[in-house]
């Protein structure tokens, strides 16, 4: 969430960073300035008629010694008291119209993000790995997996409806290599510390992080307390969309102490998504399932550091790619196509030669302090960084994530570019010893 007194004094800079996110200002500030001036009034006239209150008991005080009469200036009170509460009332309505603004209004986008209204104003940052060549038509992945026996959408559908997928076999034994192989390299040299946090979280950790009250219909709401009503509860749940969202929670309403920043986290988790407004994209494959599982990457730290750590992050999900021969592209999203919480994203997307396309694997954002101020996370500067005189001042930190990798992109990845004339698909070196030993992934009889 944008801070109130930013918006305030900058409201220039504002509306012209949600122009470049594509958004009318007018719209999405609605009557802000009418608003905002309205409770600065209010609070104004509640500081003046309490600073009279406050005369008028002394006066009464004087006169009730001396034995005066006090009714008139005891009757004034009363009137101003009734004023107080009245303004006061207006003023907290006002803030809460405020904060309805600020709750709807996305992150402002950096001023190095490129300016775009899609996905074709993204840039291209980095280009790695040469893309294989055959000597045959490569292959789809869901036509390998299903031809090896290894992938099954008929009996996923079956169970559970569309977007969805059994793996049998060596598919499964590949999709939990993968999941080790991530967190391994992860914690071991990336020095991100492994959490499993729960599968569902209630709807203030959503609205923590950005997803709700925005986006609920692209998340699956359990039917323990009925449908969302819009009201944010610590008892209700939803399915994850991704380990972001609990992992970022763990510090909600906490002050961290400098000291201990930055902190990393890494979370291997399946993730639900409904898809809202895909329909009739992607539908082949394992692109947009409803159930996936991924391995999330989580950084907290301060303001002066977010934005190399931000590189950072990056640079740990490219690894990833590269230790398994995955060629890819590094891009900067644009304005137009960029989160509604981000103020910066870079997608890798990895090279598929079964579609002779690009495909995001990873998107890596920094938030800026936008989700810490939403769920309430906070440090406090120590040492040298630490204001003299007085207790040291909290404020909000920033926070980043992104996918480091997504498991089943991966998987199918290594099936499109590993894929072999006779059928079979070959392992990357790095995942071998993840695989007892096997080398390549051949035809199995599963029943």
């Amino acid at each position: 969430m944008i801070d109130l007194s930013y918006v305030r004094a900058n409201l220039p800079v504002v509306e012209e960073k949600l122009r470049a996110r594509g958004m009318d200002p007018a719209v999405a500030l609605g009557d802000f300035l009418t608003i905002d001036r309205e409770r600065r009034e209010a609070i104004t006239q509640v500081e003046t008629l309490k600073a009279r209150r406050n005369k008028l008991t002394e006066e009464i005080a004087k006169l009730r010694k001396s034995g005066a009469d006090a009714a008139a200036q005891t009757e004034e009170t009363r009137t101003l008291k009734a004023q107080v509460d009245e303004l006061e009332t207006r003023a907290t309505a006002a803030d809460l119209k405020l904060q309805g603004i600020l709750k709807t209004i996305p992150n402002l986008p950096q001023d190095s993000v490129p300016i775009g209204k899609d996905e074709h104003a993204n840039r291209e940052e980095k280009l790695w790995g040469d893309q294989p060549s055959f000597d045959f038509v490569p292959k789809p992945h869901w036509e390998i997996g299903e031809a090896l026996s290894i992938l099954d959408f008929n009996r996923a559908a079956k169970i559970s409806g569309s977007r969805f997928v059994v793996h049998f076999g060596a598919g499964a034994r590949l999709e939990r290599a993968l999941a080790n192989f991530m967190l391994d390299l992860h914690t071991r040299e990336h020095g991100y510390t492994e959490v499993l946090p729960p599968y569902m979280v209630n709807s203030r950790s959503l609205f923590g992080t950005g997803q709700l009250p925005k986006f609920a219909e692209d998340l699956f709401h359990c039917d323990d307390k009925g449908s969302f009503t819009g009201e944010l509860e610590d008892s209700d749940h939803w399915l994850i969309p991704t380990a972001e969202v609990p992992v970022t929670n763990l510090f909600r309403d906490e002050t961290l102490d400098e000291s201990q920043l930055p902190i990393a986290f890494c979370a291997y988790t399946p993730c639900f998504r409904s898809e809202a407004g895909s329909y009739g994209k992607d539908v082949r494959g394992m692109i947009r399932q409803h159930q996936f599982q991924k391995v999330e990457l989580v950084k907290f730290t301060t303001p002066e550091k977010s934005d190399a750590e931000h590189e950072a992050l990056t640079r740990h999900a490219e690894t990833v790619l590269e230790r398994l021969g995955l060629p890819y592209r590094r891009m900067l999203l644009s304005t137009g196509d960029m989160g509604f919480a981000s103020s910066k994203t870079y997608d890798l997307e990895v090279w598929l030669p079964g579609q002779n396309l690009y495909r995001e694997i990873s998107s890596c954002s920094n938030f800026g302090d936008f989700q810490a101020r939403r769920a309430n996370i906070r440090f406090r500067a120590s040492g040298s960084g630490a204001k003299a005189g007085g207790a040291k001042k909290s404020e909000y930190l920033h926070t980043l994530n992104g996918s480091g990798l997504a498991v089943g992109r991966t998987y199918l990845a290594i099936l499109e570019n590993y894929q072999q004339a006779d059928g079979t698909v070959r392992i990357p070196e790095a995942l071998i010893p993840y695989m007892n030993g096997e080398t390549v992934i051949r035809r199995q009889e599963r029943f």
